[in-house]
């Protein structure tokens, strides 16, 4: 039989064609806008999101033999608020993720309302991405909207409507809303009191491996498949991603380095990081995890690339780097603010310790080296919890650099493990689905058949000393700019 795996991303949605042997058949993508009306503020049209979706799957598709299709399932950006009224039909453009409008939400939450609170209902904070703060500034900004509301829905779960007619969500998903008692996986009455949201108007709850419906008639005609094919709930980017890469069951590790840049840590336990630093989330193996989230990650890179410096050649940029751990040049990657560990939108990205022999090449590195010792940030903050990592997985697009990989492994001083498969999200989506048609007994079975590491990435003793010591460098820096990122 044959899975899909949608992986709705923030600047396109990718889509994966896998066999029940877990052999990647077909890939592709198609992008659609973002929008940015005020300075930190980031939306998108759901409506570009379905488009793109069922154009991609009518491509991904045309060469296969459609009666195999047994189920759909997803990965999807996270946190972003998508409300509907009483027809059903999107009220505005969704908020994203890295939309940064919420702060005076965000400080009404975990100032007024009180951190403690928060995290006795949720096991997290009030971050300016998260989903609440959105329906508090919707509330407070624009109450013609609120008063429309009749569904609260995230990015993957329009999709997932627009597919099945069921207004749903999964529990890893759920988790970044601040309205999810993660701990006992449904949603927390209190939350929903604060922020003035009844329960109707939340989607059902499912864990991510189980099938929340199958495809409407006129969708399955329209995309000339059985209306018996399931739809599983899914998983939000992360959480997918970890799945893709086999970061499942105890003490998994996995790195993302997307658009946004994840240390994902896996658990059968649940734990709360005592400082809020690091997020407690529900995971899509039925478990648990900490997750440490920077907002900008292979987007500084892009942005570097394309925007500043004018090239595509990203390999060539790369190859006139020649020595790592002796850079005097720093890069702060908080380009869209800053969420895991600083919690501060007005953050912002700086160079610092440039001199006039500063060359291109030193500043690309920057670049480089500051995602992965802000990355590192999140890992001290694990390791202070007495949580013991000595390696970790890799995903995203900016992993498919040898010289990132390498320049990770010595900041953070891990192993790196390159599975042969870096497709993330798209990929645990598809595993999903296959878990929720009975191709595999659960999720840890499916990761331990299909997920296969082809190379590990060693840390050099020495590198990584030089390493440990400019990182004690750079964590000084952000203190010191702090102060003037408000001002500014």
């Amino acid at each position: 039989m044959l899975y899909i795996g949608i992986d709705l991303g923030t600047s396109a949605v990718k889509l994966l064609l896998m066999d029940g042997e877990g052999k990647i058949r077909k890939i592709l993508s198609r992008e659609y806008p973002i929008y940015f009306p005020h300075p930190g503020w980031s939306e998108q049209n759901p409506e570009d999101w379905y488009d793109q979706t069922v154009e991609g799957l009518k491509e991904l598709l045309a060469d296969c033999d459609r009666s195999q299709v047994a189920g759909i399932s997803f990965g999807g950006q996270m946190h972003g608020l998508v409300i509907l009224d009483e027809n059903d039909r999107v009220i505005r453009p969704a908020l994203l993720w890295n939309d940064g409008r919420t702060a005076e939400e965000c400080d009404y939450l975990n100032q007024v309302i009180g951190k403690e609170k928060l995290s006795a209902y949720t096991a997290n904070i009030s971050f300016t991405g998260f989903t609440a703060p959105k329906i508090l500034w919707v509330k407070n900004k624009e109450p013609e909207h609120f008063a429309r509301i009749k569904k609260i829905m995230l990015p993957k779960d329009y999709i997932a409507y627009r597919l099945t007619g069921v207004h749903c969500t999964d529990v890893s998903d759920a988790s970044g809303t601040l309205l999810f008692d993660v701990k006992n996986r449904c949603w927390s009455g209190e939350m929903m009191e604060i922020c003035g949201v009844r329960r109707e108007q939340l989607a059902e709850i499912y864990e991510s491996y189980e099938t929340v419906g199958t495809l409407l008639p006129s969708v399955a005609r329209e995309l000339d498949l059985s209306d018996q094919v399931k739809v599983a709930a899914g998983a939000g980017d992360n959480a997918a991603a970890a799945v893709g890469t086999g970061t499942v069951g105890d003490g998994m590790c996995n790195i993302s380095l997307g658009t946004s840049g994840t240390i994902f840590i896996s658990s059968k336990t649940f734990g709360v990081d005592p400082y809020n630093a690091l997020h407690a989330f529900a995971h899509a193996d039925g478990h648990y995890h900490l997750m440490g989230c920077m907002l900008s990650a292979a987007s500084c890179n892009k942005w570097w690339m394309d925007d500043i410096i004018g090239t595509k050649d990203y390999g060539a940029e790369q190859a006139a780097i020649e020595k790592l751990g002796e850079n005097h040049v720093y890069f702060l990657p908080y380009l869209m603010g800053e969420r895991s560990p600083h919690n501060d939108p007005d953050a912002r990205g700086c160079f610092i310790g440039m001199s006039m022999d500063t060359t291109r090449a030193d500043m690309t590195q920057a670049v480089l080296e500051g995602v992965a010792f802000a990355l590192r940030d999140s890992l001290e903050v694990a390791r202070a919890l007495g949580i013991r990592i000595c390696r970790t997985k890799i995903c995203g697009g900016g992993a498919k650099s040898p010289l990132w990989k390498k320049i990770i492994a010595n900041v953070l001083n891990l192993k790196v493990d390159v599975i042969e498969s870096e497709e993330g999200p798209a990929l645990g989506g598809a595993m999903l689905a296959a878990v929720a048609c009975g191709e595999y007994k659960n999720v840890e079975e499916a990761a331990e058949r299909i997920v296969r590491i082809i190379d590990t990435v060693e840390p050099d003793p020495a590198l990584a000393a030089k390493y440990d010591k400019r990182y004690e460098s750079f964590k000084k820096i952000y203190p010191a700019c702090r102060p003037l990122f408000a001002k500014l």
